[in-house]
């Protein structure tokens, strides 16, 4: 059976265990180099890695200039950062953005009728 000891800490060695727990935690995970590689350049295959699309897939979107990439010289280069953007940009509207939208639009096509039936009404 193991013996426990007690043993007052003070609120410095409370920091400095939980400093040094958290700095390995984000070492052994690789999670502050991802701030690192935000902007990080690469070829093919970082638009491989980011989109997960096939390599033909990616030349064609590059050939229908419909993905963001620099071709200086004969390689194609790819960022990071506007791959990602560029997937977000790329959203699709739920049924119920899509409802809302339909449903806002109906009401300003309304009241622009509306407007305009009272103006031609005021004007006879």
């Amino acid at each position: 059976m193991e013996s426990l000891t007690i043993q007052q800490i003070t609120q410095n060695d409370i920091r400095s265990a939980i400093r040094a727990e958290l700095e390995n935690f984000f070492s052994e995970n690789e999670i502050g180099t991802s701030q690192i590689n935000a902007d990080e350049i690469g070829g093919i295959d970082l638009a491989i890695e980011i989109t997960g699309l096939a390599r033909p897939t990616i030349y064609g979107l590059v050939s229908s200039r419909k993905i963001p990439h620099s071709k200086p010289g004969k390689k194609l280069y790819f960022s990071r950062r506007e791959l990602n953007e560029w997937i977000a940009n790329g959203k699709r509207k739920t049924q119920a953005e899509i409802a809302i939208e339909a449903e806002i639009y109906k009401k300003n096509k309304s009241r622009v009728k509306t407007a305009t039936n009272d103006q031609s009404l005021s004007n006879q």
